[in-house]
């Protein structure tokens, strides 16, 4: 008969194998937890370079729609330019007929003796070149003057500084043929600002402005001409 002594199998504490054990495991856990971490963390990259790459698609696409739309304007802004261009053209010639006509007796009331309109579009060119460097609207001109008339729909600043720097090339171009005689410049507008007309009387210009169907040319009291 075994006593109760006899039948207890004695307890083990931890032995070098268990702890051995926990360790490899525990080492296993870790090894495992990295390597989903790492896995985790691929994926997360992954996701985040497909985003960017979409995302700098899209910036591409759009970029190159805005560049598009860019071009577009600019060939409408173009066109639009061009079309006003021409439109200025026709306002400008149609100035040029409504004014032209009764010029010449406006400016002899002023006491100049013009016979007729001696030019429309009287182009000077370069001797050397043969190309053009100045076009006048109207010349006017007799044995002691010339009166060059520069005709805009709507006359700026730019026009009265262009129209100096063109009586000053006309002025050079009569001097090389020996011609003296006094050169007067003169502003028309259909359309003239104030400041435009103050500034073109500063500069020595004739202002011709429009009235119904004829034309009048303002010279204020004290008024000298410029002569080139």
């Amino acid at each position: 008969m075994t006593t109760p002594t006899q039948a207890r199998e004695p307890e083990m504490g931890l032995t070098f194998e268990k702890v051995w054990a926990m360790f490899q495991e525990s080492d296993r856990r870790m090894q495992k937890m990295k390597e989903d971490t790492d896995e985790y963390l691929r994926k997360l990259s992954g996701e985040a370079d497909r985003r960017m790459q979409k995302l700098s698609e899209e910036t591409d696409r759009k970029m190159q729609e805005t560049d598009r739309k860019m071009q577009e304007t600019a060939r409408q802004i173009k066109e639009t330019n061009r079309q006003i261009g021409k439109l200025g053209n026709r306002f400008g010639e149609l100035a040029e007929h409504l004014i032209a006509p009764s010029i010449v007796q406006k400016f002899n009331a002023l006491g100049f003796h013009f016979d007729d309109i001696s030019a429309l579009r009287q182009v000077i060119e370069d001797e050397s070149s043969g190309q053009k460097i100045a076009e006048f609207d109207i010349l006017l001109e007799n044995g002691e003057f010339i009166i060059g008339v520069e005709v805009k729909s709507k006359p700026s600043y730019d026009d009265v500084d262009d129209h100096a720097q063109r009586l000053k090339i006309l002025r050079l171009n009569k001097d090389r043929k020996g011609d003296k005689r006094k050169i007067y410049g003169a502003l028309a507008g259909a359309i003239m600002p104030d400041t435009v007309r103050t500034a073109a009387l500063k500069a020595g210009f004739y202002v011709i402005t429009q009235t119904g169907d004829t034309v009048k040319i303002d010279v204020p009291e004290g008024f000298i001409p410029k002569a080139w």
